[in-house]
């Protein structure tokens, strides 16, 4: 029986819906666990409240993401401190007191990555703002800076402190890295069990949430994760990578087949979770690709 631990964020492609699918593909065990695209983290909180693995690395290319996952590793009850104090000013404001408010700490927040800051206020605000802003969507500009609009919750739990708590005793002695996936290849050896979870290629040119990062992640940078999972697959590891099914919304498209063919391609079904337009929610495939 699986302990389910829930992410401390909403986000774009998080993989609390999908779990079920990506725990029938775990090892039997794992010693080692690498998450080169850790996002929200709901495999990576799955693996440690049920493995217990010796050593772990995670990484992403978002710093304010990784600056968050450390603060709670190593000052979650500073965080929990700030956060509760939001929260219990927020949901004593009417609506226009509110938004008056998010866009003040928006604002603040935006200080902080152009100082590129790594505090626990920082930290505090990244959750604050995912539990308040339109549909816990993480985007920034070409500058940036995050730009997403308030969102209408009556009573968001904006400090979840039991839950924090617990997600920092399980991050204690994780190696937390910010940059590229290929910052990785190196803790990667023949006992790593490696989830890879990029930014999904978009079904449709209103689909895309790679502004998540000010990189952008086309079919080119897919191709060479691609190589990427061939040579860490070559070193013996056991790997689970995720992603969109072109097929979805074209049948002749074969993209991630060519690219995976020597790898075993499940179709697994999932429910999209964050689109603006309710009609684009709905069950759909997507693809587990594993080496194993």
């Amino acid at each position: 029986m699986y302990k389910t631990v829930k992410p401390f964020i909403k986000w774009a492609g998080g993989k609390s819906q999908l779990l079920e699918e990506i725990r029938k593909r775990y090892p039997a065990n794992i010693e080692r666990y690498c998450e080169p695209f850790v996002g929200g983290g709901a495999v990576l909180l799955d693996v440690l409240s049920n493995f217990q693995p010796k050593e772990v690395m995670i990484n992403d290319i978002n710093p304010e993401l990784v600056n968050t996952y450390i603060q709670i590793r190593d000052n979650a009850e500073n965080v929990i401190s700030m956060l509760s104090e939001m929260q219990s000013v927020f949901l004593n404001m009417d609506n226009a007191k509110r938004k008056e408010y998010f866009y003040a700490q928006r604002n603040r927040f935006n200080e902080l990555i152009q100082k590129a800051a790594s505090t626990e206020e920082k930290a505090a605000l990244f959750i604050f703002i995912n539990r308040t802003c339109f549909n816990g969507l993480y985007r920034v500009n070409g500058k940036g800076l995050y730009n997403v609009p308030m969102g209408s919750y009556k009573k968001p739990l904006i400090c979840d402190s039991d839950n924090i708590l617990l997600i920092s005793g399980l991050l204690r002695g994780v190696t937390i890295n910010c940059g590229d996936y290929s910052d990785c290849a190196d803790f990667i050896d023949n006992n790593t069990f490696v989830y890879i979870d990029p930014p999904y290629r978009p079904l449709s040119e209103t689909s895309s949430f790679t502004s998540y990062a000010k990189s952008e992640f086309g079919d080119e940078q897919q191709i060479q994760l691609g190589h990427f999972i061939e040579k860490i697959s070559a070193k013996g590891a056991k790997i689970v990578a995720s992603n969109s099914d072109p097929k979805n919304t074209n049948k002749e498209d074969n993209f991630f087949d060519d690219i995976y063919k020597m790898f075993i391609i499940h179709r697994v079904t999932a429910t999209r979770m964050i689109n603006s337009n309710s009609k684009g929610r709905g069950a759909i495939s997507e693809l587990l690709i594993c080496n194993y």
